[in-house]
């Protein structure tokens, strides 16, 4: 994993060591397996790795300003500070998954455990930072290669982006296109290449999350700007993990780049493109984050009924049963599992997620999604 950002963000990343001390642009309706035909292009932000924005005028777009993500890096444990007010603090460590713990302005130590961004050694935390300036981090012995990243989605300068004009619906579902939530399209490359080159494998199934980030919130489009952030350069991912992503608002959001055809997660032949929120279970399954924590509440009543028309368009479009057993085949090394065709993250990893009320709620998901 670098540690370096790359040339088109060393001007807003900054890396020191702690002290020691204590909607989707719409596709055509298709049948399954057909080639898809994009009616809407949802422009991207930039058209060059340097990130700058396409010029104005461009057709079929409105200039629209996000504010530029701010971050600080550093490695190790112990005190850190930012020029800047944080509203969430990303965390990698290798070795044990448990053991880490990271302090706020509150005073109190939180324990960090992976949320939904898994990893195979150590774990990953993406923890809010309620406007922090400062924090410390400590782990166990058997514990080591920690790194933090404070992130800033809110008070950074701003930038212009080429949001579409008009909405853009897969047959029916609105969804609002990478551009249109702030997509900084620079930071999916590494030392002037792509970081995580697109591949495309058909749809077998799909895997619902949460975010593991805080309910009620009051500025959904910032924390999915941070979760990219966190995604593409903590994790070096390259993308944010996600195909896409919903508000407690029901608002969608188109995650992982799939190329600039205009077609949300899957390629012009209706292949998917790979993503990155499933440990080992990520070719040919299309990942949906529920935005907030669902361990002891629910979905909004709006996001989960943007999940269920979701599910029903793409099983439809697929010719998916959302109820059926199927035996998913990874098509890159052949690992095989029994699983349902809607399942929940920890079907596949240990983890909490989608959380316990989420998951316990995936039977209905299904059985209203096939239309029951």
């Amino acid at each position: 994993m670098s540690e370096s950002p790359t040339p088109t963000q060393s001007s807003h990343r900054r890396k020191r060591s702690l002290s020691r001390r204590g909607m989707i642009a719409a596709g055509g309706a298709v049948a399954a397996g057909a080639a898809l035909t994009p009616m809407v292009f949802a422009a991207g932000d930039s058209d060059g790795t340097d990130g700058s924005a396409p010029a104005a005028g461009d057709s079929g777009t409105t200039p629209q300003k996000f504010p530029a993500t701010r971050t600080e890096a550093a490695t190790g444990t112990g005190e850190a500070t930012t020029a800047f007010a944080a509203s969430y603090v990303g965390v990698r460590w290798s070795g044990a998954k448990e053991g880490a713990a990271i302090r706020l302005a509150d005073g109190n130590w939180q324990t960090l455990t992976s949320g939904c961004a898994t990893v195979d050694s150590g774990g990953t935390a993406l923890v809010a930072a309620g406007d922090a300036t400062e924090y410390q981090v400590k782990a166990a012995a058997d514990i080591d290669g920690v790194r933090s990243l404070a992130i800033d989605t809110t008070g950074g300068p701003d930038r212009t982006f080429h949001v579409p004009s008009e909405p853009t619906r897969v047959r029916g579902v609105r969804y609002l296109s990478r551009p249109a939530w702030g997509a900084d399209e620079s930071k999916r490359y590494k030392d002037g290449k792509v970081n995580s080159p697109e591949t495309y494998y058909p749809l077998q199934i799909i895997t619902v999350h949460h975010t593991d980030t805080p309910n009620a919130d009051p500025d959904p489009a910032a924390t999915v700007r941070a979760i990219y952030e966190f995604h593409a350069i903590t994790n070096d991912w390259g993308d944010i993990g996600y195909h896409f992503l919903i508000d407690e608002a029901g608002n969608v959001y188109e995650g992982r780049y799939s190329g600039d055809d205009g077609i949300p997660a899957f390629n012009p032949d209706g292949d998917l493109v790979t993503g990155f929120h499933s440990v080992g279970y990520n070719s040919g399954a299309l990942g949906i984050a529920l935005i907030g924590t669902l361990d002891q509440q629910g979905p909004t009543d709006a996001a989960k009924a943007s999940l269920v028309r979701l599910i029903k368009v793409i099983s439809r479009f697929k010719g998916l049963d959302p109820e059926a057993r199927v035996t998913y085949v990874n098509p890159v090394n052949g690992t095989r599992k029994d699983t349902n065709t809607v399942g929940g993250h920890r079907d596949y990893f240990a983890t909490e997620c989608p959380g316990q009320v989420m998951y316990d709620l995936l039977a209905e998901v299904r059985a209203a999604a096939a239309g029951r």
